[in-house]
């Protein structure tokens, strides 16, 4: 079963390749034998890796022979052999005469064999002197494929061979269909002989896992799969490569359905198999995976014997798969496949069949496949009760997806006739919009409220205020959820309990928006509500969250730490999942941020990712744990580490505030690294989501479309979303008000000095006092708040004495604290300036060269390619060397030092995983598949790594990461 694409990429395969050719040919000595024999079911690849293999012996000296055995009884012997010479023959140039004689010589002894006394030993004898003769003196590689279908003789010639009887070193590469080796079949009598071999493997070649799958499904298509459509291919391909691109050509092609040639080869197989695995395989496609065997016993009703030789054959065909759970279809197109194949009134009959053998099971609960089960036996007031069940069980186990599924069945199947009139709707609506709002269904979490609202028996008003504030918010639709708040704390119906709860939560959303104080104020007024309630260990816990942050933020951050980590603490002895979420969130988001704590606050990050992984929380909170980690990793300069983990986030395809943190995190670094198509991606989404946010999202939003319009010379639209940013924002964060101050007074200097565009006087005069402000309000702030702002307003004096004349001594002070804050990027950037002010005054060269090549040695380390590309610029209109190592100094350039003589010390871990895929001959394309980050940016990276190696070809690259590899 053999691909037509041969165009789509062998995936996935790369170290087996590397294996089989080392167990061939790498330690295959002279007179001596290796075999490698490929089992695995159809299409997963077996062919395509011969020709791969094959294709490498041959560029490695080796002399290929490759044919293949026939599927027909009378198929004449040795006729695998046969094939390989004469196409090997038909290969040969005039140059290659003595080759060809040898060859015709071995071939016409076929042809006048005879036979006489001395037997088949005697044929076999001639056989091996011939390939000898023909091989020459190099190794022989025989490559046969579909050896199920082997006759007898070439049986014969394999064992003689590979025993070593043969004077020869020979190689055999075979592929073998797993699925056809049943019974007494002779090979297997063979392969079982040969394994007592030391020289001889037997592999079994498995399916693709999923990223392999996802990485051919895209080539075929020919760009990114959406994560549904990769969803879809994994779970209808088992990972199959054959599948695969049957699939992957259907999508690119617009067809939908199952493909005739899928259905033909899937029908044949099945239609194959015998009458009770026939029964076995319908069953199995019917059930929810895995299907346990005594459930399967009672849906067929076969005795128990027949039973079990039913399921051997089906699982020996390659349609079944067992294991200790159950039984699973080894490709979930079968049951596409078979759905058609049987009468509505059949596929209903085995529905009911185990919808009653469940019920009646004794011990476990099977509420999710009762419910799947009843429903399609056409029982819909038997499924309601049962889907209810379920989701209710998958909530007690924190698991708010399949929860969300289950309740959004109910509601379908409370809408069926027959289905009595007591159903309670509004409490279906009630469950089912909350556990969307927990597994991050925002859009859908809002619907079912609205429905909700719009029941009689649904309003009760302060109720409905608070949870719409709440699905707002998580939205990130934060000035609607902040009115929305307002309105249920002045509801006529709020309870007690209810006020409390509104309190905390608006608390929580202030801190959101970065309004700490009135935060703090709103945390006290609902900790003196939570007080006058009992069991309020929810809004306590929030509400401890917001006024500690706040306390940390703006008095005492000791102090303020210690109320959160209590409040962490109180919510881990509660339980409840998004009270434990919040605690960690706020904790984490306080050390990585004002309080510039960043080891600390990025490992609470990454720990509280998994915590509340756990808690079945991980598309919503995990995600912007995550961000807040990716935040805390870019600024201690580990940006290939903080890329790996936006991979990581982005597999649970956030919505809402969610995806604002993760995305706003992403163009942090494709900001860094200069890849702008990418940056400006991921703004106008944030720009979409953050639609009536705060100013927590929106400074930071417009803080990077500022830096990403000046490396792009737009420093007049940099200039507009500064201002935009400093009138239409409300916050106390001073550090993103500091860092937004910056981007605005950075952008004049950069007008000033390309002269593209006049200052804007008024502009600078109206940043200037806002940065008297933020300094004046430093002074009440916390020291460790007023520490980092302090960095930034460093910054900012730097940008304006470019205006006035750039003084260097103003930019080493800005160095000195950010190099004291564990900075390297602003910190770079920095030396850049106070390098450009010195060569501007025409004194101390030699100490600004020394700064540019520190500033160059940590912007190539970081991968900061605009950075880099403006300290060339100035280094280039200076004539100062940037490879000149050795007058670098500093941590800097003492960690870009090649260590022992490693040519690759340069380079950065993310950029070494582009090297090593650079050197396996993939392009950029396939590469930022692999590793799950834009085309555009591994560019970025392969650019970078061609300068630090100071080479201009993939193939100088690829040779150095080969001479450098460990062994």
């Amino acid at each position: 079963m053999a691909s037509d694409v041969d165009g789509a990429p062998l995936v996935g395969r790369a170290d087996l390749v590397r294996a089989v050719r080392s167990a061939l040919l790498g330690t295959v000595a002279q007179g001596n034998t290796a075999a490698v024999f490929l089992t695995g079911e159809s299409g997963v690849g077996k062919s395509r890796l011969l020709r791969e293999v094959g294709a490498g012996l041959r560029d490695a000296g080796a002399l290929v022979l490759t044919g293949a055995c026939l599927d027909i009884g009378d198929a004449s012997p040795l006729h695998p052999l046969l094939q390989a010479l004469r196409r090997f023959d038909a290969e040969l140039t005039a140059a290659h005469a003595r080759t060809s004689s040898a060859v015709r010589g071995l071939l016409g002894m076929f042809a006048e064999e005879t036979a006489g006394p001395d037997g088949a030993g005697a044929l076999l004898e001639r056989v091996s002197r011939g390939l000898h003769l023909i091989a020459e003196g190099r190794p022989l590689v025989l490559v046969l494929d579909d050896l199920q279908w082997v006759d007898r003789s070439t049986r014969q010639l394999l064992l003689y061979l590979l025993a070593g009887l043969g004077d020869l070193q020979l190689s055999v590469l075979a592929a073998v269909r797993a699925e056809s080796l049943q019974g007494a079949h002779p090979l297997r009598r063979v392969l079982t002989e040969l394994r007592r071999l030391r020289t001889v493997q037997v592999l079994e070649l498995a399916p693709l896992d999923r990223a392999a799958t996802e990485q051919l499904a895209a080539a075929v298509v020919g760009r990114p799969l959406s994560p549904d459509a990769g969803d879809q291919v994994w779970q209808r391909s088992g990972g199959n490569p054959f599948v695969v691109e049957e699939l992957a050509r259907d999508l690119r092609d617009g067809r939908d359905g199952l493909s005739d040639t899928l259905r033909e080869i899937f029908l044949s197989r099945v239609d194959a198999l015998p009458q009770h695995a026939h029964t076995v395989v319908h069953a199995v496609a019917a059930g929810v995976e895995p299907v346990e065997h005594w459930l399967l016993a009672k849906v067929v009703r076969l005795p128990e014997d027949e039973l079990i030789e039913a399921v051997r054959a089906a699982v020996a065909h390659r349609l079944l798969v067992g294991a200790d759970e159950g039984y699973r279809l080894r490709h979930r197109l079968v049951a596409e496949v078979l759905e058609h194949e049987l009468l509505p009134a059949e596929r209903a009959a085995l529905h009911r069949r185990y919808a009653e053998a469940l019920t009646a099971a004794p011990a476990e609960l099977h509420q999710a496949r009762l419910a799947h089960h009843w429903r399609l036996a056409g029982e819909p007031a038997r499924a309601l009760p049962a889907a209810v069940a379920a989701a209710e069980e998958a909530e007690r186990l924190h698991g708010y997806a399949e929860a969300h599924r289950h309740w959004s069945a109910a509601l379908q199947l409370a809408e069926e006739p027959g289905v009595g009139p007591d159903v309670d709707r509004v409490t279906l609506l009630k469950r089912a919009a909350e556990a969307a709002h927990h597994c991050g269904e925002h859009a859908r979490a809002l619907t079912l409220l609205e429905e909700l609202a719009g029941s009689e028996a649904g309003r009760s008003v302060c109720a409905l205020h608070i949870r719409r504030a709440r699905y707002l918010a998580a939205a990130g639709r934060s000035a609607l959820a902040e009115a929305e708040y307002q309105h249920a704390l002045d509801a006529a119906d709020c309870t007690p309990r209810e006020r409390a709860t509104a309190a905390a939560h608006l608390a929580e959303l202030l801190l959101h928006l970065g309004r700490y104080a009135d935060a703090g104020r709103q945390a006290r007024e609902a900790l003196e509500l939570s007080a006058a309630v009992e069991g309020s260990i929810s809004e306590v816990v929030l509400a401890s969250a917001a006024l500690g942050f706040s306390a940390a933020y703006l008095e005492d951050p000791d102090a303020g730490l210690a109320v959160m980590r209590r409040a962490l603490e109180t919510a881990e002895r509660a339980g409840r999942p998004e009270d434990v979420a919040c605690a960690y969130l706020h904790l984490a988001e306080l050390l990585t941020g004002p309080l510039n704590i960043l080891e600390e606050g990025v490992v609470v990050a990454r720990r509280g990712a998994e915590r509340v992984a756990e808690l079945g929380l991980g598309r919503t909170y995990e995600t912007r744990l995550l961000a807040i980690a990716i935040n805390g990793l870019f600024r201690v300069g580990q940006w290939a580490e903080a890329e790996k983990v936006v991979a990581a986030a982005l597999r649970h395809r956030p919505s809402g505030a969610d995806a604002v943190e993760l995305l706003l995190a992403r163009c942090r670094l494709s900001v860094g690294y200069g890849d702008i198509e990418a940056a400006d991606r991921d703004l106008d989404a944030v720009a979409t989501l953050c639609a009536g946010g705060g100013a927590r999202h929106v400074i930071p939003l417009l803080t990077l479309r500022a830096g990403l319009a000046m490396w792009q010379g737009r420093h007049d639209v940099a200039r507009q979303t500064v201002q935009r940013g400093l009138t239409e924002s409300r916050s106390d964060d001073l550090v993103i008000l500091a860092a937004l101050i910056w981007h605005g007074l950075r952008a004049e200097a950069e007008a000033r000095g390309s002269r593209a565009i006049p200052v804007d006087e008024t502009a600078v005069r109206r940043l200037r006092e806002a940065a008297d402000r933020v300094a004046r309000k430093t002074a009440s702030a916390a020291r460790p708040v007023g520490s980092v702002v302090d960095a930034f307003l460093a910054l900012c004096a730097g940008e304006v004495s470019r205006l006035d004349g750039n003084d260097p001594e103003v930019w080493a002070r800005s160095v000195v604290e950010w190099d004291r804050r564990n900075h390297p990027y602003p910190a770079a950037y920095s030396r850049l300036r106070q390098a450009e002010a010195l060569l501007a005054r025409r004194s101390r060269s030699a100490a600004a060269a020394k700064l540019l090549r520190q500033a160059y040695q940590v912007a190539q380390g970081l991968g900061a390619v605009p950075l880099t590309s403006e300290i060339r610029t100035v280094a280039g209109r200076a004539r100062v060397s940037l490879e000149d190592r050795d007058a670098a100094s500093g941590p800097a350039a003492a960690t870009a030092t090649p260590a022992g003589g490693d040519e690759l010390a340069v380079l950065t871990a993310r950029e070494r995983e582009v090297l090593a895929a650079v050197a396996e001959g993939l392009t950029n394309k396939e590469i930022g598949q692999r590793l799950f980050i834009s085309e555009r940016t591994i560019g970025v990276h392969v650019s970078h790594i061609f300068d630090k190696l100071h080479v201009r070809t993939r193939v100088q690259a690829s040779a150095i990461f080969l001479r450098n590899r460990p062994a």
